[in-house]
């Protein structure tokens, strides 16, 4: 049986996961990153940089709303975002600079496998 836990009293490694769960996904990840200058941007920008559909965006943003990632602001009949936290600007930058170590790691190894010598195939 599973114990509901109000947000006070779940493991901080719980929390951390839902965190992530907010940038799992690459349009999520490039809506943060079109916010990355720090001014609110609309959401028709939004939907005009992406391509996605209003709907579509709109499940996007409330995704990262439930994750307390970006704010939404409504001027008239326009609703804006900005990030929540300049600390997600710093996140997006880590990861990128730890994607880049991995994509440098995994070519030194890929660049290695091809300089093996070549495998004869089995006898017949």
């Amino acid at each position: 049986m599973e114990t509901f836990l109000s947000g006070a009293d779940r493991p901080l490694y719980e929390v951390k996961a839902n965190l992530f769960k907010g940038l799992a996904h690459p349009v999520r990840v490039r809506v943060l990153e079109l916010l990355l200058p720090g001014d609110p941007v609309s959401v028709s920008e939004l939907i005009s940089e992406t391509g996605l559909e209003a709907s579509h965006m709109s499940q996007h943003l409330s995704v990262l709303r439930k994750h307390h990632l970006v704010v939404a602001e409504r001027r008239a009949s326009q609703v804006f975002y900005r990030l929540a936290y300049p600390e997600v600007a710093d996140l997006l930058r880590v990861a990128r600079i730890l994607l880049a170590q991995v994509l440098e790691t995994t070519h030194e190894q890929l660049v290695s496998t091809m300089r093996l010598p070549a495998l004869s195939a089995p006898s017949a």
